[in-house]
């Protein structure tokens, strides 16, 4: 008897034929990996529980409609939404991920004062927009191993499974990925620090 776990492929195509069984697997599949992003972004478990509850309810929505292109990683899809989510959340708000003191350091966050003015949060637009293009500029097994940690939140374990190599290559990517973007940073420092 087989009693491997039924791909995300299957699933959907259950949940689809009307089997909500299957959905309720999907989801408990990618929980925790879709909260824990939100989570990160946020830093309010209530705000992340209800923007994954919105996310899941695109995604019902979308697969019940037919609009569901297979292309691609499931799960990967299922993080855009979350993401767009997180976005749409703080624009709603006007509101800016905050870095506390206790915080790990994120390149990509953005520190939120009372007191910022336009100039400065134009300043802080600029520096964001500018790292998320020097990513860009990552060669593409570098660019997707920081995309999987810093957005997505995955552990060294998860990016290896999710690309299919050693955990030591994908810290080494990981590791060329950061110093590839430190000389990025070093060549536009006039950019970044007005």
């Amino acid at each position: 008897m087989n009693t491997s776990p039924m791909s995300d492929e299957l699933l959907i195509r259950n949940f689809i034929q009307g089997d909500h069984g299957s959905f309720t697997q999907l989801l408990e599949k990618h929980r925790k990996k879709v909260f824990s992003y939100i989570l990160v972004s946020v830093k309010d478990s209530m705000v992340a529980d209800d923007l994954f509850q919105e996310t899941f309810f695109k995604v019902i929505n979308t697969l019940k409609s037919g609009n569901y292109n297979e292309e691609g990683k499931f799960i990967q899809w299922v993080m855009r939404i979350a993401h767009n989510q997180i976005i749409d959340y703080f624009r709603r708000g006007k509101k800016y991920p905050i870095v506390r003191e206790e915080d790990d350091y994120d390149i990509f966050g953005s520190i939120a004062r009372d007191d910022f003015n336009a100039e400065e949060v134009m300043i802080n637009d600029q520096i964001n927009t500018t790292l998320r293009g020097l990513v860009e500029l990552l060669p593409d097994e570098q660019k997707e191993v920081l995309k999987m940690r810093i957005f997505y939140n995955l552990s060294f374990k998860e990016i290896a499974e999710e690309t299919d190599v050693s955990i030591n290559t994908a810290l080494g990517r990981m590791r060329y990925a950061l110093i590839n973007l430190r000389k990025f940073i070093k060549d536009k420092e006039s950019v970044l620090i007005p």
